[in-house]
């Protein structure tokens, strides 16, 4: 098996150096939920995300959905502008202006009960895999898209969320759990090596289920030559570079279960 991973990534590099690279890439994604959270502020999103869900609202909110707050639920903040009227002095109109910020509470899907919302009917993919996952203690699930991230994987919380219907996601963000894994610990945020090692680990699980295309090899070149280019490397040095510890990623990842 080692041979062959390694056969498989020396592949994947000699079409990078070859620049067998589409230019149009392109994925497949879950509709984007209509949500009021999607069109908050990057702080109130962040702030959404830290709190443990993609959904929050205000008391009133929910129930306009017919959810409501369950009993002992505690809130979290989010920062609101807030105006007020004035003349306008040259014309005499009334305008708005901004007097501040203040904090709002709103709650979590997760600490709410009532109607189903229409992006919780989304279905998980049957990604190959995945019950790789499983066995880690890994739960994967199907999330909304919002065209900035298609999946992330939480080490704290040991959830892997897929906003898209492409293997080559799970498998970026399978190799992610692997690589803690192995190192025990991940550097915080998106560190360029480990993205380098989870997307040229991704695309080699692609090839080797037999999901491989132009487009998912482009995707893979544009975004390690991304990486790449932050640490002053070519995407094929920085292939090279981190060639061992993919392959460890990779053994990890494709050992038979119950294999020590």
């Amino acid at each position: 098996m080692a041979a062959s991973i390694h056969e498989t990534v020396s592949g994947i590099i000699a079409s990078f150096e070859q620049g067998d690279i589409p230019e149009a890439i392109a994925y497949s994604v879950f509709p984007i939920a209509d949500i009021p959270s999607a069109k908050w502020s990057l702080l109130n999103r962040t702030l959404t995300f830290l709190a443990g869900t993609q959904d929050a609202r205000g008391f009133r909110q929910w129930k306009q959905v017919g959810r409501f707050v369950k009993k002992g639920a505690r809130s979290f903040r989010i920062l609101v502008p807030s105006f007020v009227k004035n003349e306008n002095e040259e014309n005499g109109e009334i305008e708005n202006y901004l007097r501040g910020f203040m904090c709002r509470p709103v709650f979590r899907l997760e600490d709410t009960d009532g109607e189903a919302l229409d992006y919780e009917m989304l279905e998980l993919p049957d990604f190959p895999l995945i019950e790789r996952a499983e066995e880690w203690g890994i739960s994967v699930k199907a999330i909304p898209g919002n065209y900035r991230y298609y999946g992330y994987y939480m080490p704290g919380r040991k959830e892997i969320a897929i906003a898209t219907a492409e293997e080559g996601v799970f498998f970026h963000e399978l190799a992610h759990a692997a690589h803690e894994k192995i190192k025990g610990v991940l550097k915080p945020g998106q560190d360029s090596l480990q993205e380098i090692i989870a997307e040229l680990s991704a695309q080699v699980l692609c090839r080797m289920v037999g999901k491989q295309s132009r487009d998912t090899t482009g995707n893979s070149y544009r975004y390690i030559g991304r990486y790449a280019e932050k640490i002053k490397l070519t995407p094929q040095a920085a292939c090279l570079k981190v060639m061992s510890e993919t392959e460890k990623v990779l053994n990890l990842i494709l050992k038979p279960k119950g294999v020590e």
